[in-house]
C-alpha cells in the first residue's frame, strides 16, 4: 500500500498555515491507482455480509458509493449539520477550536444491519467516532472503519479503539 503515496499530493498551508493538506484527487484522477484502491476494499469487504457503506461527507462518498455499488449494497450519506432532506439524528464532536455535528437520516439503516463506516481520511477521529455514534444509534452493527490515509501522528484511532480498523496509508 505504501507505493499508493505517490499519489497524495501535499499541499502546504491548506487550510490554515501550519497544516499539510493530503491531496487524494491526484490519486482520484490516476484511473490505475483509483481502481486499485477500489479493487482493495472490494477484496476485502467481498463476502463478509455488509449490508450497507456508509460514507462520511464528501470524500467518502467517492470511495463509499463506488464500494457500494461493487458490493451491490445501499450506500448511506452522513453529512454536516442541514444538510440531509429528511429526519435525520445528529451527533456533535470537538474539534480543536469549538465543535461540529454530522447528521444521518433517522431510517438510513435497520437494527442489526452490517455496515462498513468509509472515509477518505483519519486525523483525530472526530468526525468518524461521531459517525460511528450515529450507526449505532439506529442498531446498526459497525463490521469494520475504513480509510484511505491515516494521520497516525494526530492519534485519531484512539478515538475508535472500539471498532476494527483499517487505514490503506498511513503517515
Amino acid at each position: 500500500m505504501e507505493d499508493l503515496k505517490k499519489y497524495i499530493r501535499d499541499i502546504p498551508d491548506f487550510p490554515k498555515p501550519g497544516v499539510i493538506f493530503k491531496d487524494i484527487t491526484t490519486l482520484l484522477k490516476d484511473k490505475n491507482a483509483f481502481n486499485r484502491v477500489i479493487d482493495m476494499l472490494i477484496r476485502r469487504y467481498k463476502g463478509k455480509g455488509i449490508e450497507k457503506v456508509v460514507g462520511v461527507e464528501a470524500r467518502g462518498f467517492i470511495f463509499g458509493a463506488a464500494l457500494a455499488h461493487a458490493l451491490k449494497v445501499g450506500f448511506i450519506p452522513v453529512r454536516k449539520e442541514k444538510k440531509l432532506p429528511h429526519e435525520t439524528l445528529k451527533e456533535i464532536y470537538e474539534l480543536e477550536y469549538g465543535t461540529d455535528t454530522v447528521e444521518i437520516h433517522k431510517d438510513a439503516i435497520q437494527k442489526g444491519e452490517k455496515v462498513v463506516v468509509l472515509d477518505d481520511l483519519l486525523a483525530t477521529g472526530g468526525t468518524l467516532g461521531a459517525t460511528c455514534r450515529l450507526v449505532e444509534k439506529l442498531g446498526g452493527d459497525i463490521f469494520e472503519v475504513v480509510t484511505i490515509i491515516e494521520l497516525s501522528f494526530l492519534s485519531g484511532r484512539e478515538k475508535l479503539k472500539n471498532y476494527r480498523y483499517y487505514s490503506m496509508i498511513v503517515y
